[in-house]
């Protein structure tokens, strides 16, 4: 290899593989879709990654590698276990389950609410109704899995008049197609979403690529605005005019009309055929009245400097699972011979077949008997050792993936409980995992902030009713603790801390969240609390008030009787 030919980048841990090298070349039967014309040359490598980690979450590895030329990889045994990685991490990445936050909510029930706490209520509130029509939950898993196994994700919204709400729908990263300039950060100011249309021949339709393109740019002189031509105010940005608008284009154009050259960024527009909405609006340009590009990019991890793409959690043990699944292939096959031994006779009366004179093949099955002669002999090959050699290294080699991808061996449930001397000793093996999962929420947190930032906008910019003009309130989504935590432990601990005064009811009420306890709404937790400590403590009053006069009544009682005694004597 050349030095032209060695290459770092992103899917460097890919570069081992021979179908890699052959990506994109036409007559690929590993790639053929990538020999498309329209496809850019510098997304190969990344679309061909993507195909390779979708055939080992499918147990197609093989067949891949088959298809790129190497026949053996047919008898490649894959038994779920690059699956059961991605599974089992995207698990530990959403936990139980996953809320949205507004900043500033939770103080909504306070007895002095801070400044904006009750439109931080109600905000959040909105929000969450808009999540549950939307399955935002749902919606969560199909991204999370696609970016915990691609390394990418994308998310798109867009306004529904019908509906009167923001849609949420997710993509394959493959059809993300990006357009980054040397000034664009992490946010491009076009984008492409990108995909072939199969022929349809009872249609008479031909095969076709489809692009949605979103596109930042000036707004049109001819747009008539209220403060001026050319110029618009935004609700999320009152008081200040702006002259940047995103357009959207939809159009198809037949495959066997594109030319050498004519890639995804340059495809005749003279050919293309516009889609047009329920409406009868063609979407050419169509101003979308927004100051942004509604798409949102997911990586799995934090990109290094200079980068956009994210890493998949296959991507540092891919060898290794290929070295696991050549050992089941070969456990496989010395089982075979485990099971069934090759057994060599010496001195054997063989069976004769009656019609052909020849001599009959002996089989290896219960009941069988075989005559020798006096100096016969039979040796049996035992290869149960070698049986044995291969288990313990498949052990080792899941030992090493779970390692080396941080998942640990107590994280994919391979660890043995009698191993573990006490609770500590487990958080300790657990570490890396919390590393990981921390690495990976930390690489999503802004891309969430980001996400309904862009559906408080749509709200605003679709003129939905309780939706008014302001800038657009910080809100989060709140994951649930990765791994099981002692609750009894936590509840005591915040019981102390909470008697002695040192923890607000509202950072108590918090952790036990955290903890896992089924709490809805910590706010209303707090309200509840507080409205069931002031009951008991007027309870307490109205008590202490009622025993204070059954004592005065008493004290009277016997002022009077030693008055009337008094009174005899005299």
């Amino acid at each position: 290899m050349g030095l032209r030919q060695f290459m770092i980048d992103t899917w460097s841990w890919l570069n081992y593989k021979p179908v890699m090298a052959s990506a994109g070349r036409p007559g690929n039967g590993a790639f053929p879709e990538l020999a498309r014309t329209w496809v850019p040359p510098h997304e190969l490598r990344r679309l061909a990654a993507y195909k390779v980690l979708a055939s080992y979450d499918n147990n197609q590895a093989g067949q891949l590698a088959a298809a790129g030329g190497d026949v053996g990889a047919l008898e490649r045994r894959e038994l779920g276990d690059a699956a059961n990685l991605v599974d089992t991490a995207l698990g530990y990445l959403l936990g139980s389950e996953q809320k949205v936050v507004v900043e500033g909510a939770e103080h909504a029930d306070d007895e002095t609410p801070t400044p904006g706490a009750a439109e931080a209520a109600a905000v959040q509130e909105r929000l969450r109704t808009w999540a549950d029509k939307e399955l935002l939950t749902f919606r969560v898993q199909q991204a999370e899995r696609a970016a915990v196994l691609l390394g990418d994700s994308v998310m798109v919204l867009a306004w529904n008049p019908q509906k009167r709400r923001p849609t949420l729908r997710v993509y394959d990263p493959g059809f993300f197609f990006p357009q980054w300039d040397d000034e664009d950060d992490d946010f491009p100011s076009r984008v492409h979403l990108a995909w072939e249309l199969p022929a349809d021949d009872e249609a008479g339709l031909k095969a076709r690529v489809r692009r949605v393109t979103y596109e930042l740019g000036p707004i049109a002189e001819d747009v008539e605005e209220s403060d001026g031509g050319g110029a618009r105010e935004y609700p999320w940005e009152p008081g200040w005019s702006s002259n940047v608008t995103c357009y959207l284009t939809d159009a198809e154009w037949v495959l066997e009309d594109l030319k050498n050259g004519e890639t995804l960024d340059r495809l005749p527009m003279g050919k293309a055929a516009y889609r047009v909405r329920p409406d009868g609006t063609e979407l050419n340009r169509l101003d979308l009245m927004i100051d942004f590009v509604p798409v949102v990019h997911f990586a799995n991890t934090i990109p290094d400097g200079g980068e956009h793409w994210g890493r998949s959690v296959l991507a540092r043990v891919l060898q290794a699972l290929d070295e696991l699944a050549a050992t089941d292939s070969d456990s496989s096959a010395a089982s075979a011979t485990t099971g069934t031994p090759i057994i060599g006779l010496a001195g054997a009366r063989l069976p004769v077949d009656r019609a052909t004179g020849q001599p009959k093949e002996l089989e290896v099955k219960a009941g069988a008997v075989w005559q020798l002669g006096e100096t016969g002999r039979m040796d049996a090959l035992d290869t149960s050792p070698q049986l044995a050699e291969l288990r313990a290294r498949v052990d080792h080699l899941l030992e090493r993936i779970a390692s080396n991808s941080r998942v640990t061996a107590a994280g994919l449930g391979t660890l043995d409980a009698t191993e573990v001397p006490s609770g500590y000793a487990l958080k300790l093996a657990l570490g890396p995992l919390d590393a990981l999962i921390g690495m990976m929420r930390l690489a999503r947190e802004h891309k969430y902030r980001l996400l309904f930032k862009m559906v408080q906008r749509l709200y605003q910019a679709g003129r939905a009713e309780g939706w008014t003009a302001g800038e657009s309130l910080p809100t989060r989504l709140a994951w649930a603790p990765h791994t099981p935590t002692d609750r009894a432990a936590v509840l005591e601990e915040v019981v102390s801390a909470f008697g002695a005064g040192v923890l607000s009811l509202e950072t108590a009420v918090a952790m036990l969240v955290e903890a896992g306890y089924p709490i809805e709404d910590a706010s209303q937790e707090v309200a509840r609390i507080r409205a069931k400590a002031e009951q008991e403590a007027a309870m307490r009053i109205a008590e202490t008030a009622a025993q204070g006069r059954r004592d005065t009544d008493t004290e009277d009682d016997q002022q009077e009787e030693k008055s009337s005694s008094g009174f005899m004597v005299a």
